[in-house]
């Protein structure tokens, strides 16, 4: 199908007697509000996964395929079109693991909860106490030289990262991050995954960055923590068994030897508290811009 021909059948459509004096009927109406529904889910799911760097990836081989359909380009057009059922076949096969564990939510969720998903939640990703634990173990180890690797869940789901761990599913206590590190226990290698307020799984392992700007100094806990934080938007606390500093890994990038007051600020950056702080000020009446 050549490009004139393509431009011919569009306007038709559009100029077809059928769109005139149209009737939109109430099924049309459900079927554009059913459809809008399952669109808003798929783009939220796709946001919230590593997909969306293949969907950027696809859309572009799209956009090449097109220009070729415009400027007539038969020997391209011929490779897309024999080679578009191995591609799907492929993407399925690449997306597998992704597409399963979104089935997996999709039964975990009720179905008057999936039609609800304008609804936001006002509550916090984690409470004040929970920072003031995870910085308080942090350092106690840090004291010791005991090493830790702690990463925070954030709206990337960790699901096949806490897989390879221990389950753990218990609310943070900063006796409990300090029990699971120490010396020659069980659950002490590998990583620890936080969600909210608790701790799900222990041991687990992480992605190794290949970042050679990495110090030559800095072992495998400080690369895995680098490597999650480039493979999703966690957090991830790092306690040296060398030295005993306290380092963290966000968006790739690797922030060295905090203090207290360092790491607790990087904990409420990601807190999502700001703006019911703000709101609670401003009704007490305080200064807007008060530090």
């Amino acid at each position: 199908m050549n490009t004139s021909m393509i431009m011919e059948r569009l306007s038709s459509y559009f100029t077809s007697s059928s769109l005139h004096g149209m009737n939109v009927r109430w099924e049309d109406i459900v079927e554009i509000i059913i459809i809008s529904f399952l669109l808003y889910h798929i783009m939220a799911w796709v946001k919230h996964t590593k997909v969306w760097v293949l969907m950027k990836g696809i859309i572009v081989i799209l956009l090449f395929i097109l220009i070729a359909i415009i400027f007539e380009m038969n020997t391209i057009i011929w490779i897309a079109e024999n080679v578009l059922s191995i591609a799907v076949i492929a993407v399925i096969v690449i997306l597998q693991p992704e597409l399963r564990r979104a089935l997996e939510e999709l039964g975990r969720k009720t179905f008057i909860s999936g039609f609800m998903p304008f609804e936001k939640t006002t509550e916090e990703r984690f409470s004040d106490k929970t920072v003031n634990d995870i910085v308080k173990a942090s350092f106690e180890m840090g004291k010791v030289k005991t090493g830790a690797l702690m990463v925070i869940e954030q709206n990337v789901l960790l699901t096949e990262y806490e897989r390879t761990g221990i389950e753990v599913d218990a609310l943070i206590s900063s006796q409990l991050i300090i029990n699971i590190f120490e010396h020659n226990t069980p659950l002490h290698d590998g990583a620890v995954i936080i969600r909210g307020n608790r701790i799900v799984s222990a041991t687990c392992y992480l992605p190794l960055s290949d970042n050679t700007e990495i110090s030559k100094e800095l072992g495998t806990r400080h690369r895995a923590g680098v490597g999650i934080s480039e493979a999703t938007d966690a957090l991830t606390i790092i306690v040296s068994e060398e030295t005993g500093n306290v380092s963290v890994t966000y968006e790739g990038n690797l922030y060295r030897n905090l203090d207290a007051n360092g790491l607790k600020e990087k904990l409420l950056m990601i807190q999502n508290k700001d703006t019911d702080e703000k709101k609670r000020r401003l009704w007490k009446g305080r200064v807007k811009d008060e530090k």
